[in-house]
């Protein structure tokens, strides 16, 4: 069996190509993949004719909620293409190839208001609340681990903490509400004021509302996170930002925490797996009371083949989340 999943991120496409044990990985910048043929790039590793299933995210996927072959998604799974986030148009060129092609394909939703697993309150208070690739993400802690029940924090360009409570979703908080990331973050009301002035949009306010704005570095969407980081123990706004991240994480972990007897933890995403030039599980772990698990490796797109193999052995739910196919 040969699945393939995709992690349509903020900085990239990361594509596994996995075929029992054996698991091939490659990752395009999305400008990259604006300009060439994914599917192009995809031969180079597998025959398409082998391909059994593929995985595919896509934007903020609260327009279904279920999982869904590809050609029963319309709009690409999302309500409308405004909203969080740099749009470059790569995710949107992948998922157009692969509809085309008539590859075997689902398309993973969002946790979103719709998404029936999510506990009341959550559904209340947040019409969105993670984008579709943490699906796969903690699909691949739940499958590594073996944990029904778990906080998981996935930090890089943004944070989006999760918990997954009796082996479903329960609730967590999307990257414009707690925790910031490198880039993205909740806007404050120094931010609302700018929007209100039209100074700045609502968006463009929310993709700089990270650590960038403490490091006052910006190096583009791709660039952004190893220039803070080299720099944290030589410039004072560096070192702010990131200690600012694990504060901000390690509040919103806590938070969750208080939902569940199960005091266990699990960091996925470039920066909360990083261990050097600062060990950010160690410093998360000052913070958080709890055991701490650590999902190396390109989290969203393994589980996405994951997700895949398991849909074709017939499972009718993923972690809550109902399949129809």
């Amino acid at each position: 069996m040969i699945t393939v999943g995709i992690d349509h991120g903020t900085s990239g496409i990361t594509t596994c190509i996995k075929e029992g044990s054996k698991k091939i990985i490659f990752k395009l910048k999305r400008s990259e993949v604006k300009e060439r043929s994914y599917l192009e790039e995809l031969k180079r590793y597998v025959d398409l004719d082998k391909i059994d299933m593929i995985t595919l995210t896509y934007s903020m996927g609260d327009g279904i909620n279920k999982i869904l072959p590809i050609d029963k998604v319309k709009n690409r799974g999302v309500k409308s293409l405004e909203g969080a986030g740099e749009k470059i148009g790569g995710g949107t060129k992948v998922f157009d190839e692969i509809k085309e092609s008539s590859l075997p394909a689902i398309v993973l939703p969002g946790l979103h208001r719709d998404i029936e697993c999510l506990d009341e309150r959550f559904r209340a208070l947040f019409s969105h609340i993670a984008s579709p690739e943490k699906i796969s993400i903690a699909y691949y802690a739940y499958k590594l681990f073996k944990f029904n029940n778990f906080v998981l924090s996935d930090i890089s360009s943004n944070t989006v903490t999760l918990l997954i409570k009796n082996g479903k979703f329960f609730g967590g908080f999307d990257a414009c509400i707690g925790a910031i990331g490198i880039l993205h973050g909740p806007i404050d009301l120094e931010m609302i004021r700018k929007i209100d002035n039209n100074e700045i949009s609502a968006n463009e306010a929310f993709s700089k509302a990270g650590a960038v704005k403490i490091a006052k570095i910006y190096k583009g969407p791709e660039e952004t996170k190893d220039e803070i980081i080299k720099n944290y123990y030589t410039n004072k706004n560096c070192k702010l930002a990131i200690d600012s991240l694990i504060l901000s994480v390690s509040l919103e972990i806590n938070s969750l925490l208080s939902l569940t007897d199960k005091k266990r933890v699990v960091l996925a995403g470039s920066v909360g797996t990083l261990r050097k030039p600062i060990d950010i599980p160690k410093e998360i772990k000052k913070f958080v009371k709890a055991k701490i698990h650590v999902l190396y490796g390109e989290s969203g797109a393994i589980g996405g083949a994951l997700i895949g193999e398991d849909v074709l052995k017939g499972v009718d739910e993923i972690l809550g989340i109902k399949v129809e196919i």
